[in-house]
């Protein structure tokens, strides 16, 4: 009875069915995405010495994926988590809508492994073997002194702008699980490993990621599979600049508004380490890149 409960928020795709598939597929193991034609155009925004700058990416469905970071269904930070209960029903319609035209889904709500043990989407990701990778992959990857120094808003205090902020001292989180107003179907991965991440990239030929989620200056940047690691790992990487929150509590420096302070990261990130995009160009592909004229 606790296994059913625990999956059954993952009714889109027939539970019985998919995890059917699970165990005919035995050691074979799972089947993964089809590769299909089809071209995204990213308008990618970048910064330097101050000047925005856009490029048009030519990104070919089959080769990318795009990353949901620490989508959690709550959080230590009433605001944050009000935040993030707001934006996932959008990410959710950006996320279905580039399934559907092939793009690889991967789910990484960081601690909350053990609610998804057992299904084929984690288990998709835990099947990939173990690919050579130019350096060891490590589960977090801090400011570089640089970084530091230039840093454009203090979050030393953790961030949270609630008007009370409690004081937490470490596990057990409140979070259990991704948002459930996101989707976990099909072709899905589930992992919080930039490793088992990057193996499955290898895997199936996918050299280009779209990180979208929660918290711009932490997770985005930090994870194991964030826009520092995976850049440094040869990936091409995008930020979806309009699916993305900081925790950055506007009592502290630059003492701008919250929405001003997620910016002010952004704009770090595209001047650092990749651009960004908006999201709706995740939601379609350049007609007549994918497949035959009827």
């Amino acid at each position: 009875m606790r296994q059913m409960e625990r999956r059954s928020f993952l009714g889109l795709l027939p539970g019985a069915a998919a995890l059917a598939v699970a165990q005919q597929a035995g050691k074979d193991g799972l089947p993964n995405r089809p590769k299909v034609p089809g071209n995204l155009r990213l308008r990618a925004r970048r910064r330097a010495k101050g000047k925005v700058s856009e490029q048009e990416l030519t990104w070919p469905a089959a080769r990318t994926a795009i990353i949901i970071c620490d989508m959690w269904d709550a959080h230590t930070c009433a605001l944050s988590a009000q935040r993030v209960g707001l934006m996932a029903p959008r990410m959710n319609q950006v996320v279905s809508a580039a399934r559907s035209l092939g793009v690889m889904i991967i789910h990484a709500p960081s601690d909350t492994m053990s609610f998804y043990e057992g299904t084929p989407w984690r288990q998709r990701m835990k099947n990939a073997p173990a690919a050579a990778s130019p350096f060891p992959i490590i589960n977090r990857c801090p400011r570089i002194p640089e970084e530091e120094r230039a840093f454009p808003i203090d979050d030393s205090a953790g961030g949270c702008d609630d008007p009370v902020v409690k004081k937490f001292s470490g596990p057990p989180y409140p979070w259990k699980r991704e948002h459930p107003a996101i989707d976990i179907v099909g072709y899905d991965g589930v992992s919080e490993s930039g490793q088992e991440i990057y193996n499955f990239c290898k895997l199936e030929g996918i050299d280009k990621i779209a990180l979208m989620g929660v918290h711009t200056n932490i997770c985005i940047l930090n994870r194991g599979f964030g826009t520092r690691q995976m850049t440094r790992l040869g990936f091409e990487v995008v930020l979806a600049r309009d699916l993305t929150d900081a925790m950055y509590d506007p009592r502290t420096r630059p003492f701008v508004s919250h929405e001003r302070g997620t910016e002010l990261v952004v704009e770090h990130i595209e001047t650092m380490w990749c651009p960004s995009i908006q999201s709706v160009d995740l939601t379609r592909v350049v007609p007549g890149s994918a497949g035959p004229i009827a």
